[in-house]
């Protein structure tokens, strides 16, 4: 009869450590490797929608050119934008056309919201501007340690022609999957 209380009290045992230890993998690995991360706002329509889920990279410490990242905004918000600029860049935008270190570069992730300011007379779709000129940036080019982001979906979103240069101390990773909703799973 004594042994009954002892197995039950056995699997109760087996039981709390498996919850403890996934508890601990799970920290481990949302603190080190990988994160959660759920888009607000429309800012990076139509690359992501508001409410997507979105895994973000936290290893890859290097940054380039069209990645989708999440940084620290200020203490209480993250954002998701993409690096426009690197350290060195010179940014400029000329009637919907960006121009890194005086060489044009091509967005097609802009494509349709360009196609849809051009249809409604609201374009050009990225108001032209310097980084040298703005007063969120003031510098000829992206300073050491730091990146110029914009968010895809360029007349509604705060991003670094207004908040300035994303220190790279700041960011928290690279986007490397869309989870949720299922139908728009992707690897990035």
């Amino acid at each position: 009869k004594r042994d009954i209380p002892v197995k039950i009290l056995r699997e109760i045992m087996e039981w709390i450590v498996v919850v403890v230890v996934s508890i601990a993998i799970y920290l481990l690995i949302s603190t080190y490797l990988i994160a959660p991360f759920t888009v607000k706002g429309h800012s990076m329509d139509y690359t992501f929608a508001d409410n997507d889920k979105v895994f973000v990279n936290k290893l890859s410490k290097n940054y380039e050119r069209g990645d989708e990242v999440v940084f620290h905004a200020n203490e209480t918000d993250d954002y998701i934008k993409r690096i426009i600029g690197v350290p060195g860049d010179t940014i400029e935008y000329r009637n919907d056309v960006l121009y890194v270190n005086g060489q044009k570069v091509e967005e097609p992730y802009l494509a349709q919201k360009i196609k849809e300011a051009n249809a409604s007379g609201t374009a050009p779709f990225t108001p032209d501007f310097n980084i040298e000129f703005l007063s969120s940036t003031k510098s000829k080019t992206v300073p050491e340690g730091t990146y110029f982001v914009l968010g895809d979906n360029r007349q509604h979103s705060t991003d670094s022609r207004v908040f300035g240069f994303v220190k790279k101390e700041a960011m928290i990773g690279k986007v490397s999957l869309r989870y949720y909703p299922f139908s728009s799973f992707k690897f990035f």
